[in-house]
């Protein structure tokens, strides 16, 4: 892997990624978006139930885009402001865009246990997964308006879909930190950890999540992603579509037969 750049670990039937990028506050360069598609296609290849993403230490989850020279895409981007080039612009977010979608893509749910500050492309990062779990001191920014910038790496779009237009257009446009409380009253976090247990309580939540059955966690995942851009009458018949393609694929009969003798369902891969 690209320098252990981004760290794959499997637990059980859990896939632990963590940035792994300290001295730059897990800040992303070219090698680290080589790393997460490396890492997108291992998990593609063997699709564990949940996948929990995370920062090494606990100052940082992810600051965004390394905007240093030690950079090699900073490069570009500056071939792109100073050649007013919209062309070598829009190439450049596209790839790092691809890699943000393959793996934000990965048919299970992707937890992120934002354990430290969040700021900038970290903070869209954190938005595009499944679900998120917060440490208390940690702290989340839409910072890119400050560098004469905007989200692109697809968290604007998503963040306005999760919260709503309003709350969206203010944490977007005002660039202000938002903390623990605030992120959970909007609707932003899912769950808020004591300092020190984000990873633990993300875990805990995976677990949860991978004690049902993965078909109808894939399945049911994949309807709640596609519903955010559908006309309700379309996601209701594609949510009645896909449940009738679950209930064929007979994976209903582990949890049922466990229902009716009263134990555990164990439910194959």
């Amino acid at each position: 892997m690209t320098d252990n750049r981004i760290r794959l670990e499997r637990k059980n039937k859990i896939a632990v990624v963590t940035m792994n990028r300290p001295e730059k506050n897990n800040a992303f360069d070219s090698s680290m978006f080589e790393a997460l598609e490396q890492v997108t296609r291992e998990l593609d290849r063997d699709h564990p139930r949940a996948v929990v993403l995370t920062g090494t230490d606990d100052r940082a989850f992810c600051s965004g885009f390394d905007v240093s020279l030690e950079n090699p895409m900073t490069t570009e981007f500056l071939d792109a402001v100073n050649k007013k080039d919209t062309a070598l612009a829009g190439k450049l977010i596209n790839r790092m865009r691809s890699a943000i979608d393959g793996f934000v893509g990965l048919p299970v749910p992707i937890i992120a246990a934002v354990n430290g500050l969040a700021y900038g492309g970290g903070m869209e990062l954190a938005t595009r997964c499944d679900l998120r779990v917060m440490d208390i001191g940690a702290e989340l920014c839409f910072s890119e308006v400050r560098l004469g910038l905007m989200p692109d790496w697809g968290g604007g779009a998503c963040l306005a879909r999760l919260v709503g237009s309003a709350h969206a257009t203010d944490l977007i446009l005002t660039a202000r930190v938002v903390n623990a409380d605030e992120a959970a009253r909007i609707g932003l976090i899912n769950r808020v950890s004591d300092r020190g247990r984000c990873l633990d309580d993300a875990m805990k939540l995976a677990e949860q999540i991978s004690s049902n059955g993965p078909k109808a966690v894939s399945h049911a995942l994949a309807v709640l992603r596609q519903s955010r851009d559908l006309p309700l009458k379309e996601a209701l018949d594609k949510e009645a579509e896909t449940a009738a393609k679950l209930i064929a694929s007979g994976e209903c009969i582990h949890g049922i037969t466990a229902f009716m003798e009263k134990k555990t369902p164990q439910f194959p891969d």
